[in-house]
């Protein structure tokens, strides 16, 4: 008898888990909560698949032999419980697609950075010649293009929810970023949180290779009680290394032992700024050194790479103003790297559902560079208690129109308008995609 399959969840990570289980002649059905996008209805119902939205039937999941479960699902939801309760052993889409690829697999988390680092490491790697597929949290899921398997390596973004599915999969390269407070109303304590991420280096063993921000006090601590089996290789901005990456006033530089590798390159001439995309800088590069691409590769791609659509990305500058969206800055630490990277005086859009944000870290930045706060959200409570006594003014908005024309009118030549809000977007918009477009289209308007 076939083995049973059961997903939950139906956007591209459910979908792709199904076309694979369905190619390995699995009985599958998908089950989604909410209302499955029309493409992969079309794709589910061409490829014969069962499926349902809108409900999950429990005789029809919970006789699963294997269910696997998409990252925007929580553990707690009753029918995850359930699937618990009854032994069924639940994974990740991408523990499902590794089990089924042969390739060199290369893992990259943490609470910030980790879209801009997995897409510079691919564009490495595609650069210097590599057969190179991108998974996670961008790009296909895995699991569809394992059924091909045409690559030779994988880079793939993993967040904690991912991770937290994950048990047997081993990567050859685990990137640790940073660690941050974020998802707190989806793990009991902040060290949970921390103990998820570290997922990423199970299983790795003497021959596989751990990359990690040295400057992160979460993960240096994390390291002084715990042992990571993979050669352990750190990138900081506090000193010089044995080996490692380091970066001083205007350049950063690479040296790996084995082999003997050394690299540096002025920080004036990567085409992402700001001290948090040096460190991704770093992290991909680290990646692309011990694979023994070339240099004259690596500076290549590191001056001609283009970031991600919503992050610090550039709109236009109207009457000497520059607007710039970075509406995935969806956490207090996004909001950070992003402030920290502005040279000019801001108007500060934030605001949106408050996922238990701390600000207190924001609070010097917002003193030195922030004028006028505006507070995208519903409730804006939280922003004007953390920034009241330390910026000029707070507006309170309700919309990306109104939002830009306050700017607008507020704002002075040679300022900033900056849409990083610290929080999550569904209170206004259907996702940070549909918040950054619209500011985008209201700011052209202008």
């Amino acid at each position: 008898m076939n083995q049973r399959t059961v997903i939950l969840g139906a956007g591209e990570s459910g979908t792709g888990a199904a076309i694979l289980a369905k190619h390995l002649n699995h009985d599958v059905f998908v089950s989604d909560f909410g209302k499955i996008q029309p493409k992969y209805v079309t794709e589910l119902t061409e490829a014969g698949i069962a499926f349902e939205h809108g409900n999950h039937t429990e005789e029809k999941i919970l006789n699963a032999d294997l269910a696997i479960i998409s990252p925007g699902i929580p553990t707690k939801a009753p029918i995850v419980q359930k699937l618990l309760n009854k032994g069924v052993k639940l994974i990740s889409e991408i523990e499902f697609g590794a089990q089924h690829t042969k390739a060199t697999l290369i893992g990259i988390t943490g609470t910030n950075g980790k879209t801009t680092t997995t897409l510079l490491t691919h564009h490495l790697l595609h650069k210097a010649g590599y057969s190179v597929g991108i998974a996670g949290n961008i790009g296909n899921s895995l699991a569809r293009q394992v059924i091909q398997d045409t690559h030779t390596h994988y880079v793939i973004e993993l967040s904690s929810f991912q991770l937290d599915y994950m048990f047997e999969t081993k990567l050859d390269y685990a990137v640790l970023l940073n660690i941050s407070p974020d998802h707190l109303d989806r793990y009991n304590t902040y060290q949970d949180y921390i103990d998820s991420k570290f997922r990423i280096t199970q299983n790795q063993t003497q021959s596989d290779t751990f990359i990690y921000c040295a400057d992160s006090d979460p993960i240096t601590n994390y390291l002084k009680q715990n042992t990571v089996q993979a050669k352990s290789i750190p990138f900081t901005y506090q000193s010089e290394l044995e080996e490692g990456a380091w970066a001083d006033q205007d350049t950063f530089h690479i040296l790996l032992n084995q082999p003997k590798i050394k690299f540096k390159m002025n920080l004036n001439q990567l085409t992402i700024s700001g001290k948090h995309n040096t460190y991704n800088s770093m992290a991909a590069s680290i990646v692309a050194s011990s694979l023994l691409i070339r240099n004259e590769v690596i500076r290549e791609s590191l001056m001609d790479f283009k970031n991600i659509e919503h992050r610090l990305e550039f709109v236009t500058a109207v009457k000497g103003v520059d607007y710039i969206n970075d509406s995935k800055a969806t956490n207090v630490n996004s909001a950070w790297y992003a402030l920290e990277s502005m040279h000019k005086p801001v108007i500060w859009i934030a605001g949106g559902i408050d996922k238990g944000n701390d600000y207190a870290s924001l609070v010097p930045l917002v003193k030195e560079k922030v004028r006028i706060l505006i507070c995208l959200g519903k409730n804006n409570i939280a922003l004007h208690q953390a920034f009241s006594k330390h910026v000029d003014m707070i507006i309170n908005v309700q919309t990306a129109k109104e939002a830009v024309q306050v700017a607008n009118g507020m704002a002075f030549k040679n300022e900033a308008v900056l849409l990083s809000p610290a929080c999550a977007s569904f209170d206004l918009f259907e996702s940070y995609e549909d918040r950054g477009r619209q500011f985008k289209y209201e700011v052209r308007n202008l």
